[in-house]
């Protein structure tokens, strides 16, 4: 994953501290994260197809193993559920898959592993692989300033998905009480190139529009791996068209995630 730079816009109110995340080895704890993705697609008249994927509940075990300099969370998966017959039915054998996290101390992620048990079903691998991709995407890193309550900053990462893209959180800390922050978070992203290069040498479409935006809340522990509460969801509508004919793919999607403790 490549590294977040982060920009205070306004500092806040007195009194204001630099907050850092503080996670000794031996630190625990479970977290609930509840993720979907609605995805329509549409190829010019064509009928509109459905490309979403179901809701997918993951009750998630955490254990910081490593602290110095970047915290190490191993992470454990069990009894996920979907609403979805055929997802639930690929999740029976996943129960047990792993998961790892590498978290600086301002609270940004720099890389997820993943390691399925041996049961799980590809349906299953895929679903929990876009779950977490989407959660490490909408974490939130702290500023290295002072900061007090009304702070505004800027995070800017680079996302990794078929398309590059630059993506743009802007982050407010609405409350705090000791180490508990109440955060509220605006995501915008952008492609990095006004062509999209298909995997596989499969050729190229131009990006004719790319609306990818929404918000939420999180609420952290600076001494919690993960975030205890809070829920977000960003979506909008994309256009590519075939450089060498008139056709045009249209995408309405929408992301979204909860937090449950």
């Amino acid at each position: 994953m490549t590294a977040a730079t982060v920009e205070v816009l306004e500092a806040g109110s007195e009194p204001r501290e630099v907050l850092r995340t503080n996670l000794p080895v031996g630190t625990t704890q479970t977290a609930t994260l509840v993720t979907q993705a609605v995805v329509s697609q549409q190829i010019d008249q064509q009928p509109a197809q459905d490309f979403s994927s179901p809701e997918i509940t993951i009750p998630l075990s955490a254990n910081v193993t490593a602290d110095d300099p970047t915290a190490v969370v191993d992470l454990t998966l069990s009894s996920m559920t979907s609403p979805d017959a055929t997802l639930q039915a690929a999740l029976s054998g996943a129960d047990g898959s792993a998961a790892g996290l590498s978290v600086t101390d301002s609270g940004a992620i720099t890389a997820l592993r993943l390691k399925p048990s041996v049961n799980s079903a590809n349906a299953a691998r895929a679903a929990i692989e876009q779950a977490l991709g989407q959660a490490v995407y909408r974490t939130v890193a702290l500023p290295d300033a002072p900061v007090g309550v009304g702070a505004r900053w800027v995070v800017r990462q680079q996302v990794s998905s078929e398309i590059l893209l630059d993506q743009t959180t802007t982050v407010t800390l609405t409350a705090r009480e000791g180490n508990r922050l109440s955060l509220a978070v605006d995501v915008s992203q952008t492609p990095q190139s006004p062509v999209w290069n298909l995997a596989g040498d499969a050729g190229t479409l131009n990006i004719d529009q790319y609306v990818m935006a929404g918000s939420g809340n999180l609420t952290v522990d600076l001494a919690l791996p993960l975030p205890i509460d809070g829920q977000m969801t960003v979506g909008g509508d994309q256009a590519y068209g075939d450089p060498d004919s008139s056709s045009v793919i249209r995408q309405t999607i929408s992301n979204s995630i909860r937090w449950e403790s």
